[in-house]
């Protein structure tokens, strides 16, 4: 029964909870972590690890893709960022860098971002970014916003793209306009999907409602939140919009059940993106019923991000109202991304290592696969 507050008369609120809120539950048996698998599956397409990267240009560049798939995850470029934009993406990041060393209040660097993709969109620059991975053999996956996947799309297939991600802030399947026949008219996510012949990850949601009807629209995986992030992420305070992500998994996995028999077998892969600020909220993020989750910050601790250790979304350059921040993440901190994500660690925080830490655990439980450890016990803090 969901837990219903009364915050005043004739007004309730439903409890939700975070993932700092939960905690995993021992089960009675153990195992060696070389017994457990990571590896997932969406469409044809297998990884060794549930990471799929936030397509932010703060941590993904061609090269880091291609980094992060050889290492069993996958990495999803910005369709819509600099490496659109810029022809030398490393000269134009390093402006932003030099203001940020500079002490440049948050919103200069913000203004900064603004300025950079103010430059118009260019379908060679993308490509030629789509190229590089794809030439090292890598599974290619790119985002788009809802607004112009329209547009994008095509070119972005014949440049080799196999997993598309159309993700935005707040993305549904039924976006209400007041003159359905206008040439800027919304998306329609179930045809656009059926239209296509890749697999595609659409989001972010945040409840069970809203995870069903992209589910239902053909998507094969399903976003939920939208790569939140103490500090950085300002959606909340901008819009007022968010549900703790703990409840948001555990509702978009009880849609994914209830789609699956309503189908009578068609799973919808969970992917959650935000509240991570540690190994352990990937666990948790998995035993709350994600099948992968989207790392953003805890990605540009690694020497080879493009923001050398800065992070942003992409909401950070909407041109009226951003909804992130620019910021350093642990300054005290750098390795490479294979030792960010497999160890070993001389960190006790759970910073590094991070895949290493969900075998870890899911040995620690007695689990041996993902969809396993999907069922373990939860308990709330007190």
């Amino acid at each position: 029964m969901r837990d219903l507050v009364d915050i005043g008369m004739g007004r309730t609120a439903r409890r939700a909870f975070g993932l700092d809120e939960v905690e995993i539950v021992p089960s009675r048996r153990t195992r060696s972590s070389k017994d457990v698998s990571t590896t997932w599956q969406i469409d044809a397409y297998r990884f060794d690890i549930p990471l799929v990267t936030h397509p932010t240009d703060a941590i993904v560049s061609p090269a880091t893709a291609v980094a992060v798939g050889e290492l069993g995850g996958l990495g999803v470029l910005n369709a819509e960022g600099l490496w659109a934009r810029h022809p030398n993406v490393e000269e134009t990041l390093a402006r932003l860098v030099a203001a940020a060393e500079e002490g440049e209040d948050p919103a200069a660097l913000v203004r900064v971002l603004q300025e950079l993709h103010a430059a118009p969109l260019r379908i060679d620059l993308i490509t030629e970014a789509v190229k590089q991975v794809r030439d090292s053999g890598v599974t290619v996956a790119v985002r788009v916003s809802p607004q112009r996947a329209s547009e994008l799309t095509p070119d972005l297939l014949a440049a080799g793209v196999e997993i598309l991600v159309v993700q935005g802030t707040i993305v549904s399947a039924e976006h209400v306009a007041r003159d359905s026949n206008d040439s800027d008219a919304p998306l329609n996510l179930k045809s656009f999907i059926a239209d296509l012949d890749v697999p595609v990850i659409a989001g972010g949601v945040h409840d069970y409602r809203t995870a069903m009807h992209l589910m239902r629209t053909g998507a094969a995986g399903v976003i939920v939140g939208y790569g939140h992030c103490d500090g950085v992420t300002t959606t909340d305070s901008s819009l007022g919009i968010g549900v703790p992500m703990a409840t948001a998994i555990v509702d978009a996995a009880a849609a994914r059940r209830d789609y699956l028999d309503e189908t009578g077998g068609r799973y919808v892969h969970v992917i959650a993106d935000g509240d991570v600020h540690a190994s352990g909220d990937i666990a948790k993020s998995i035993a709350c019923g994600a099948d992968a989750v989207m790392l953003g910050a805890p990605l540009a601790l690694a020497a080879e991000a493009p923001g050398r250790g800065l992070y942003w979304t992409s909401a950070a350059a909407h041109p009226s109202l951003p909804r992130s921040r620019v910021l350093p993440v642990a300054e005290d901190i750098e390795v490479d991304l294979k030792t960010l994500l497999f160890g070993p660690s001389a960190d006790a925080d759970g910073l590094v290592n991070l895949f290493g830490a969900l075998r870890r655990s899911m040995a620690k439980t007695g689990y041996s696969d993902l969809k396993e450890f999907q069922k373990v016990g939860l308990t709330v803090r007190s």
